[in-house]
């Protein structure tokens, strides 16, 4: 193993019924006055809103709450949510969704602990932040991990810009995972989420360091875990087992774990985001998009790294090391298109675009061109228009 840090301390509440301990652990963190953050109609109309709110209230709790979050969350709401938070004095906060709502009360979070700061400063980078306040989640979407990582996005709704911090401060204390809460998503959400608890392992995955066994151990077979059971829960939306092994591997693989002793390298997720930005595509499906072209366009930098990736997880055990990477590319590409996800700008729905639109989409993803993106391959502006052109069809 290389040498690392890691500390993830965030508390699990996993199981049938998980919901019902919330007001218990609100106060275990020393909240008093909560501010709920949920999404949209999904909450209301399966009755969780208002079962939670009961939750709350008879667990002695004063709360206030913000919904409206969408998908690629915007800048505004989480403006929004701060005044009224602010106003109302909350001491805790509680996000009631998935990833789109654990990112917003993390911004809201940060940004009611700085109220002298615009917080847009710390997503673009100008800052960085010292204090946040706490906050949980009552997770009902398998996806993006928020619920265990350090990491949010926000999407400035002005500009286009689709931004991401990593910080310790956006750990939460305490995540509930319910499976039985994510028997009423859509197959297409399902279908994304699968999608992104792969690619959030895949880009800890593809890197450069060496004998890291027991790390590449639980990546692969998370990964195959997340296959067999993404699988049988597109089937059975009702089926617990499978339920419940996508919602505990959407948490593990983006709370470090896969990753320990490698760089992170999120080339899929930069590119992913402008296209998000711009288009205000589902999050999901920007990575299948994006991630066949890019490791097409970078496998020949370590062959080897993607044979084994090939071997592990997709069982191929013949051919050079180039045939084994080619070959684990395709099969993972064809897993998308399995489960109905894009792997081109077309397939996205976006329609082909001209190259002005895609020198755009590059100038965004490297800021202007002054910087490089990623690491296993780190992307200048061409890279990314280069990128960005195998997938334009």
């Amino acid at each position: 193993m290389q040498s690392f840090e890691y500390c993830s301390p965030t508390e699990i509440i996993f199981g049938k019924g998980a919901e019902n301990k919330a007001p218990e652990k609100i106060k275990k963190y020393g909240g008093t006055r909560v501010m709920l953050v949920y999404g949209g109609n999904s909450a209301k109309s399966s009755g969780l809103l208002d079962r939670v709110k009961d939750i709350l209230t008879d667990g002695g709790l004063e709360f206030t709450e913000i919904g409206g979050v969408k998908p690629n969350p915007r800048l505004s709401l989480c403006y929004e949510g701060i005044k009224k938070a602010l106003d109302f004095k909350a001491d805790f906060f509680l996000a009631l969704g998935g990833g789109s709502v654990i990112d917003t009360t993390k911004a809201i979070a940060i940004g009611v602990a700085n109220p002298e700061t615009d917080i847009w400063d710390f997503w673009s980078g100008k800052k960085t932040p010292e204090c946040t306040m706490p906050m949980g989640s009552i997770l009902t979407i398998s996806a993006a991990g928020s619920e265990t990582s350090d990491s949010a996005v926000i999407t400035n709704e002005e500009t286009g810009k689709k931004a991401g911090i990593n910080t310790p401060l956006n750990r939460p204390e305490f995540a509930i995972m319910n499976p039985e809460l994510t028997y009423t998503l859509p197959r297409y959400q399902i279908a994304c989420g699968i999608t992104d608890i792969i690619m959030h392992t895949l880009e800890r995955y593809f890197a450069h360091e060496e004998d890291n066994h027991f790390t590449d151990r639980v990546a692969e077979e998370l990964i195959k875990n997340v296959v067999k059971y993404g699988r049988a829960a597109l089937i059975s939306r009702k089926d617990y087992v499978a339920m419940s092994e996508l919602m505990w591997c959407g948490s593990v693989s983006h709370n470090g774990f896969t990753g320990l002793g490698r760089s992170r390298d999120f080339a899929a997720h930069k590119l992913g985001h402008e296209l998000s930005g711009r288009f205000d595509v589902a999050h999901g499906a920007s990575l299948a998009t994006m991630w066949p072209s890019w490791a097409r366009y970078v496998y020949q930098d370590n062959p080897e790294r993607f044979a084994q990736y090939a071997e592990n997880v997709w069982g191929v055990n013949s051919g050079t090391a180039e045939e084994r990477a080619r070959a684990g590319i395709r099969m993972t590409e064809e897993f998308f298109k399995e489960i109905k996800m894009p792997t081109c700008f077309s397939e996205l729905g976006i329609g082909v675009q001209d190259d002005a639109v895609l020198e755009q989409l590059a100038d965004m993803c490297t800021s202007g061109g002054t910087k490089k993106v990623a690491v296993f391959h780190p992307m200048d502006k061409a890279d990314c228009l280069a990128i960005y052109k195998m997938a334009n069809h």
